[in-house]
């Protein structure tokens, strides 16, 4: 059985100081992630190409959906394997090399940190995230390797 799935959103452009585009530095990178439903997302380029460093960047809107679909298909698979997880924070990483060309991710690091009920747990909850990472649909649409470091702790 085959199902699709549409996500939609709207991006505008919230950057024009009067000018529009006429020139490099004549506008602004800011700009609205909206979809039906949620809050709005503000966002701007990365700081290194005259971003706002207060608002979300592409790279690190990629990066976070890397690191949230992991963590649901994570804790999906736990609860199915009945690892009691606690807690869960990752600290996610991605690397991007510039080219004259342009640029490209070259990895995502996923570093979760994992806390479970009990230490007979600890074994099959690092095992899990293998298949996690197996299930994960983001990961499986990008171009680049998504490692995992995971440190799994037990409560108490």
């Amino acid at each position: 059985m085959s199902r699709r799935h549409r996500y939609e959103t709207v991006v505008t452009w919230t950057g024009d100081k009067g000018t529009g585009t006429s020139g490099y530095r004549d506008y602004g990178r800011e700009h609205e992630l909206s979809a039906e439903g949620p809050g709005v997302i503000l966002g701007s380029a990365d700081p290194s190409f005259r971003g706002d460093p207060a608002r979300w960047n592409p790279e690190q809107l990629l990066v976070g959906s890397l690191s949230q679909c992991h963590m649901l298909w994570y804790l999906h698979k736990c609860s199915v394997a009945k690892v009691i997880v606690t807690g869960y924070a990752d600290t996610a990483e991605g690397v991007m090399a510039e080219t004259a060309e342009g640029g490209r991710f070259t990895e995502v690091v996923l570093r979760p940190v994992v806390t479970v009920a009990a230490p007979e747990m600890v074994e099959t909850a690092i095992a899990l995230h293998a298949d996690a990472a197996k299930a994960c649909f983001i990961a499986a649409s990008v171009n680049f390797p998504v490692r995992h470091e995971p440190t799994v702790r037990v409560a108490g």
